[in-house]
Order: C-alpha cells, then sequence, then structure tokens
C-alpha cells in the first residue's frame, strides 16, 4: 500500500530525510518511531502530497504520489498533529464538511457521518458545538474526519496527544479495527506504550534513514534491555561504571541483573548511599529497546514544522 525508496528532503543546509526506505502492507500497523526534529512529520507531508520531496520515489496503492499527488491522495486519509476542527461548527457538521470535500453525495455523506461518528464515539455529541468538546473528544472527532472517504492508507500523527484515557481507548481500538478491515495504518507517538498495545511492526526514523524495521516482537528482543536508575536528594554522587545525571545515578554498562547492580552499587556508595532517594528497575519495553537504538528518549514536544 504504501513504498518509499531512497527518499530525501533539506531544509537549507539541514538535510533531514537522507535516503528514507518504507513499505507498508494493507493491514498493517506501522509505528513510525523518532525524536523530534527526525523527520516524521515531513515523511508524512511528502506522501500526503504537502510537501516536494528532493529525490526519491513515493508509491501509494501502486501510484506514484511525487508526480500524481491528486489521484494518490484519494486513497490517503491523514490525521495531523495539530488538531484541524472547525469549532463553531457541530460535530455533525465538521464530518459531513470533510465528507464533502472528499467527493461524496448528500446521500452518501449522511451514512458515511453516521458511521465515523459511531466509530469514534461521538454519535451522542452531534449537534454539539466543536469547540464545547472535550480535549479528548476533540481528538476523536480530529482522527474521524480522516476517516470519512475510507481511505486504504492512514497517517495518525500523535492522535492520542492530549486526549483522556477513554479518549485513548477508543483510538485505538479503531485502528485495530481499520487494520482487521485491510487499511494500512502509520501512526507516530511518543506513547510507545500504546504500540504496544497495538503489537504495531517498528519503524525508527533515526538521523535521516529508517535505521531499525521489524515486528514488536523482532525489535524488543533485539534491542529492549533492563537497567537501573539510583535517585538521590540533591546531587548524585561519584561512583566509578556509573553515569551521573544531576541527582540519579544510571550504569554505563547494560546490566544483566539490575538488582543485583543496584545493592552492589549501595554497598560501594557507603555513607553515601543515606542520601539515597529511591531506586528505579527499568523492565525491558519499546522505551528501552528505543533508547538502545539511538541514544536518546522520546520526549513529548511537537515536531517544528520546518525540520519535522
Amino acid at each position: 500500500m504504501l513504498e518509499i525508496t531512497g527518499l530525501r528532503k533539506a531544509y537549507g543546509d539541514n538535510q533531514v530525510l537522507r535516503g528514507v526506505d518504507l513499505t507498508v502492507r494493507p493491514g498493517q500497523i506501522v509505528g513510525l518511531l523518532g525524536s523530534n526534529g527526525a523527520g516524521k512529520t515531513t515523511l508524512i507531508s511528502i506522501v500526503a502530497g504537502l510537501r516536494p520531496a528532493d529525490g526519491g520515489t513515493v508509491r501509494v496503492a501502486g501510484i506514484d504520489a511525487l508526480t500524481d499527488r491528486r489521484q494518490a491522495a484519494q486513497h490517503i486519509g491523514l490525521a495531523p498533529q495539530e488538531l484541524g476542527i472547525y469549532p463553531t461548527l457541530t460535530v455533525a457538521d465538521n464530518l459531513a464538511f470533510f465528507a464533502r470535500l472528499a467527493g461524496m453525495s448528500r446521500s452518501d455523506t449522511a451514512r458515511r457521518v453516521s458511521q465515523v461518528a459511531e466509530a469514534v464515539g461521538l454519535a451522542e455529541w452531534m449537534r454539539k458545538k466543536a469547540g464545547e468538546l472535550s480535549g479528548g473528544q476533540k481528538r476523536r472527532l480530529h482522527t474521524g474526519m480522516a476517516l470519512l472517504h475510507k481511505p486504504a492508507l492512514l497517517f495518525l500523527d500523535e492522535p492520542t496527544v492530549g486526549a483522556d484515557v477513554q479518549s485513548r481507548a477508543s483510538i485505538l481500538e479503531v485502528v485495530r479495527s481499520l487494520a482487521a478491515d485491510g487499511v494500512a495504518v502509520v501512526y507516530t507517538s511518543h506513547y510507545l506504550t500504546e504500540l504496544e498495545q497495538l503489537n504495531a511492526d517498528i519503524a525508527v526514523l533515526h538521523e535521516g534513514r529508517v535505521v531499525v524495521r521489524g515486528s514488536l516482537d523482532e525489535v524488543l528482543g533485539q534491542y529492549a534491555v533492563a537497567n537501573v536508575v539510583l535517585h538521590f536528594s540533591g546531587t548524585a554522587p561519584d561512583l566509578p561504571g556509573w553515569r551521573s545525571d544531576g541527582s540519579s545515578l544510571s550504569p554505563l554498562a547494560v546490566p544483566e541483573d539490575p538488582a543485583r547492580t543496584a545493592a552492589q552499587a549501595l554497598v560501594s556508595l557507603g555513607v553515601e548511599a543515606e542520601s539515597l532517594a529511591g531506586v528505579e528497575i527499568i523492565r525491558p519495553s519499546l522505551e528501552t529497546a528505543y533508547l538502545a537504538i539511538t541514544g536518546r528518549a522520546i520526549t513529548p514536544e511537537a515536531d517544528s514544522a520546518l525540520v519535522a
């Protein structure tokens, strides 16, 4: 459904995409991971026809998306990170407006609006103005707009930012249902547990390229590690073999047994252990895998529009 080969994009001297290769099959959920400025938003924008590429190829459903943007766009649904709802219109009118933009007839619009509202859990709020919805409900409406024309390829860029627990669960369930129906989904999020819940395939975008691509189990099996962090009240003491980060210490080498490593550290610290505030055992997870791959943690700040 999506085939990207050698995709390149620069903003001045900033080479954001340096030859990205990525494929997504029908019915597959791919979690696209990358730190702020890694190029996720730029990549999505190019595929969706919103920005030009400097080189490479992009095919959507077999269509050259770089030369035939309009035809490729008919197969794409996009819910960007920034909300695109009209606050003075009702939920129903927001959905109907975007359905008509997609070229639906009035009869098809009415039926499809009802289906999408039910799917994203907004059926009882159809007469309410979008500006009066909660943050989570706005996020569900925003996602629903991208589903109206039944896209074969759906991009969800941080779809649960600002969403409450109920809305987050609703969006994840919608994603599962879409994938089960054969929709190819590209999902970005700094809530990495969501990708674990979706059992998504993982693609890590780092320094302009996709450096890791595989199933969740493959990525966890190869890169996820356990670790331990010692937290202190005040500045952390010096300890050979440990890295200081202000008020915390973490081992320079990946520990085979985090609990035993922590116990040995406390013995070595002696009286300096009196300032210990807590011991954090970090279990293997997608977050630890991502940190091992990139050396950086995922942070919640939004990507810049020009360097993302």
